[in-house]
C-alpha cells in the first residue's frame, strides 16, 4: 500500500478536529452572503434531492468560470444517455449554473472537505465517475472517492506555473492527487508538461473545452432598451476587470472624450460588489450603477453594470473590448467570449490562463497588446474612428477563436474507457 504523504495526513487531522465547528463557519459565511443559507446542507454533504438512477458522471468546477467552460461537455454526456451531477462552491456560480444548465444536469454544492462531509456526499450520490474541472484539488474528496472506486479525470486541467512551483515544495502531496486521476486532459502542452512535473500519469493535450461553448446569450428586449439608451454614443467596454484595473480605464476615457466627448464607458467588474467602489473612483465623472436600476441618461459617462450573467448583452453593446484581469497580475479572463461575437479584443500582459486562445486571437487580429490607459486610449480611439476597420477586426478575432475548437469531441474520446467501464 502506498504511504499517504505527511501534508495530506496533517490535513486531514485538522479537517477532522475542525468538523464540528463546520456549522458555525457555514452561517457566518451565509451572513456575509459567502453562502446560501437555504442550502446549508450540501455543504456538509446532506443531499437536497434523491440521486437519479443509473448510472452517474460527476462533473465539479469550484466557481463561475470553471463551471461554464464545462456547459459544452455537460450538453454531450446528457445527450449520450449520462446522467449528471454538477457541483460547485459558490454562490454565484450556483446562481449561474441553475439559470444554464441544460435540462436534466443536477446542481449541487461541493461538500466542505471534511472527511464526514465528503463521506455523506459519496455516499448518497455514488458517482460513476467524476471529471474535476481545471485544477481545483480536495484532499479528502478526491482520495475518499478513488477509495470507494470512483474513476477520476482532471479536464480542461489548467495549473500556471506560479502555482506549480509552489507545489514544488510538496512533490509527493502533489503526486498523491494527482496520480488519483486515471487521465489528465490539459489545455496545452506547456501546462500538461507542469502536470506531469508534479507527478500525474496519464497526461494528454486536449485544448480548451471554452472553445467550444454556445456564444453568450442576452435578453433581447434588454438589448434594445440599452441600445435605444445609448443611440449613436460610441461605447468603450471594460469587462471582468480587477482593482488596479478600472483605474486605468477611468483615465483612458478622460483622455478618449478629449475627441470624442459623448464617449459612454461601459465598466463590468469581475465581481459585482465592487460596484459601490467603481462608482467612487468615478469622482465627479457622471456615473451609473446597473444593480441599482439607474438609467443611462445622455449625461452619464460611466455605467457601471455590477450584475451576474449580464456579460452577452454588454459585448453586443460595443464593437470591441477591452479584457480585465489581464493588466493586473491574474491571467486574463476567456477571450473566446467576446471574439465569438465578433468583437474585438485589447488585453494587457497577463493572458498566461489562456495563453493559446490570446495568442490565436490577438494574432488574427494584428493587434490588441496594451499596458496603460495611454495605450488603451490610442487603441480604442483608432476602432472607434475606423468602424469598418473594427468589423473586419472582428471577424479576425471570430476566426481566431474558431481555430481552438474541438476539445469537447476530444475530451470524450479521451474519457470513453472511463465512461465504458462505468455502464459495464
Amino acid at each position: 500500500m502506498t504511504a499517504i504523504p505527511f501534508g495530506i495526513c496533517v490535513w486531514r487531522s485538522l479537517l477532522t478536529v475542525a468538523s464540528p465547528f463546520a456549522p458555525l463557519l457555514l452561517r457566518q459565511r451565509a451572513a456575509r452572503g459567502k453562502e446560501d443559507p437555504a442550502r446549508l446542507g450540501e455543504r456538509q454533504g446532506i443531499a437536497s434531492i434523491a440521486r437519479p438512477p443509473g448510472h452517474l458522471v460527476w462533473v465539479h468546477g469550484a466557481s463561475v468560470g470553471e463551471s461554464l467552460s464545462a456547459l459544452p461537455l455537460i450538453e454531450k454526456l446528457l445527450q449520450r444517455g449520462s446522467k449528471v451531477l454538477v457541483t460547485s462552491g459558490t454562490v454565484s456560480s450556483a446562481t449561474v449554473m441553475q439559470a444554464r444548465l441544460p435540462q436534466g444536469a443536477i446542481h449541487q454544492y461541493v461538500p466542505l472537505d471534511t472527511p464526514r462531509a465528503t463521506a455523506r456526499f459519496l455516499e448518497h450520490w455514488k458517482p460513476d465517475i467524476g471529471l474535476f474541472v481545471e485544477s481545483d484539488l480536495w484532499p479528502n474528496l478526491i482520495l475518499t472517492a478513488t477509495q470507494r472506486g470512483v474513476r477520476l479525470a482532471l479536464v480542461n486541467a489548467r495549473i500556471s506555473e506560479k502555482s506549480a512551483q509552489g507545489w514544488t515544495g510538496a512533490k509527493a502531496t502533489a503526486a498523491a492527487l494527482l496520480g488519483a486521476f486515471s487521465v489528465v486532459l490539459a489545455q496545452d502542452e506547456d501546462v500538461a508538461a507542469r502536470f506531469r512535473d508534479l507527478g500525474a500519469r496519464d497526461v494528454r493535450v486536449v485544448g480548451s473545452l471554452k472553445a467550444d461553448a454556445q456564444p453568450l446569450g442576452a435578453d433581447e428586449a434588454e438589448l434594445a432598451r440599452l441600445r435605444t439608451a445609448i443611440g449613436t454614443r460610441p461605447v468603450l467596454l471594460a469587462a471582468q476587470t480587477h482593482p488596479g484595473e478600472d483605474e486605468t480605464v477611468l483615465p483612458a476615457h478622460d483622455m478618449l472624450r478629449v475627441q470624442l466627448p459623448n464617449l459612454l464607458t461601459i465598466l463590468v467588474p469581475r465581481h459585482p460588489e465592487r460596484g459601490g467602489d467603481i462608482a467612487m473612483l468615478c469622482g465627479g465623472r457622471p456615473a451609473a450603477r446597473r444593480s441599482q436600476e439607474q438609467a443611462i441618461s445622455p449625461d452619464t459617462q460611466i455605467y457601471i453594470a455590477d450584475t451576474m450573467g449580464e456579460l452577452g448583452l454588454f459585448y453586443r453593446l460595443a464593437t470591441f473590448c477591452f479584457l480585465g484581469g489581464t493588466l493586473v497580475p491574474m491571467g486574463g479572463h476567456n477571450p473566446l467570449e467576446p471574439a465569438a461575437l465578433h468583437r474585438a479584443v485589447l488585453a494587457g500582459p497577463h493572458r498566461e490562463n489562456s495563453a493559446h486562445a490570446f495568442m490565436a486571437i490577438l494574432g488574427a487580429q494584428g493587434f490588441g497588446g496594451v499596458a496603460s490607459s495611454a495605450d488603451i486610449a490610442q487603441e480604442a480611439g483608432r476602432l472607434l474612428a475606423d468602424p469598418a476597420a473594427t468589423q473586419a477586426a472582428g471577424e479576425a478575432a471570430a476566426r481566431g477563436a474558431a481555430t481552438q475548437a474541438g476539445a469537447v469531441a476530444r475530451t470524450l474520446e479521451a474519457l470513453d474507457m472511463l465512461l465504458a467501464n462505468a455502464r459495464a
